[in-house]
């Protein structure tokens, strides 16, 4: 790469965080311990714990990427994503084979497999496109515009398979809308580039999700979530790869350097690796243990929870009306989903 560059090192609250990377959970069959009756029986305490475990996995990636990207001036998201990928590969193969979480499952064909790899290239847009917003974006509002994803679906679900939904079912989308025109207009740090970028991959996901539903359809190339990041981890890290070359050069050299100085940054990144990780075996977990329309619902609890204990520790400034918009994007979200289920009991 040439003369390798100075970086220095900073702390500073700018508004820099990482995506948590997950891959779509299908509805699981629950398996709940029924042998024990009560609010405080074995199945409800593991049921809560793994809920907790979720909880505390998603904001733990959030601020630990919020460290590092902003306090301790480790300025390379691209490659921290990267990294993640790699982790996410590795703990998988780790989860399958050997405690055999899921049982294992391979690729059958070639048409299979390009039909992963470019599940993979949505997904690595949506996270670089999610990353790049952090540089202009609080943390608190890339939350607001990550809850309107149900707004991206129905579209996409509309161009692509045209599938449609019921007049009520698209009512519910307007106050998601709504909610994040109210956020942005009192925002105190929007930025027309980082909202744009952070829309892209707010649908990078949308289309993730309902291409993911059309070209793994057949009995033979459905494969458990746990054994498509498996699949998918390895060929998004090898996609990010020339990004985080062309755009964050010597990264490695850079981290050689810091790591001599100061060993922590290793044992940071080995953290956040594993948290990252978490966030989908949780995921995984609480399907399984519950459904994933409660997985849902506590999906749109865990955007508001993260954004204000975002605000709570990074101190980002907020607004009256900044925060009554995410809170009627958030009720739109519920309400859209209530909308979805109600049509899909009908027919």
């Amino acid at each position: 790469m040439g003369e390798m560059q100075t970086q220095t090192w900073i702390r500073r609250g700018s508004n820099l965080k990482l995506e948590a990377e997950v891959i779509d959970i299908p509805p699981t069959p629950t398996h709940g311990d029924t042998k024990y009756g009560g609010l405080y029986s074995s199945s409800n305490m593991k049921t809560a714990f793994i809920i907790a475990s979720w909880y505390f996995s998603n904001i733990g990636v959030l601020l630990l990427n919020k460290y590092l990207l902003s306090f301790y001036g480790y300025r390379y998201p691209i490659f921290l994503t990267m990294l993640h990928m790699c982790g996410c590969a590795l703990y998988s193969y780790a989860a399958i084979s050997w405690l055999e979480i899921v049982p294992m499952q391979y690729i059958l064909s070639k048409k299979q497999f390009f039909k992963i790899a470019a599940l993979s290239t949505i997904f690595s847009f949506s996270v670089v496109c999610g990353n790049t917003s952090l540089k202009y974006l609080p943390v608190s509002f890339n939350q607001a515009i990550g809850a309107t994803t149900p707004f991206f679906t129905a579209i996409f679900a509309v161009l692509i398979t045209c599938k449609r939904e019921s007049a009520v079912v698209y009512m519910a989308l307007i106050p998601v809308v709504l909610g994040i025109v109210v956020a942005s207009r009192s925002e105190p740090l929007f930025h027309l580039l980082g909202f744009l970028v952070c829309l892209g991959s707010t649908a990078g996901r949308a289309l993730k999700s309902v291409v993911q539903g059309i070209i793994l359809t057949s009995e033979s190339e459905k494969l458990h979530s746990m054994n498509l990041l498996l699949y998918m981890a390895p060929l998004s890290g090898l996609l990010l790869l020339p990004f985080t070359l062309m755009w964050e050069g010597n990264v490695l050299a850079i981290t050689a350097v810091k790591a001599r100085d100061d060993p922590s940054i290793l044992l940071l990144l080995f953290a956040n690796v594993t948290v990252a990780y978490l966030v989908n075996l949780t995921n995984f977990l609480v399907t399984k243990h519950t459904s994933a329309l409660t997985l849902q619902v506590l999906g749109n609890a865990k955007a508001a929870v993260a954004a204000v204990v975002s605000v709570l520790i990074f101190r980002n400034p907020v607004t009256v009306m900044g925060m009554t918009g995410f809170i009627i994007t958030i009720i739109g979200v519920v309400l859209y989903s209530e909308a979805k289920k109600r049509f899909k009991s009908v027919h």
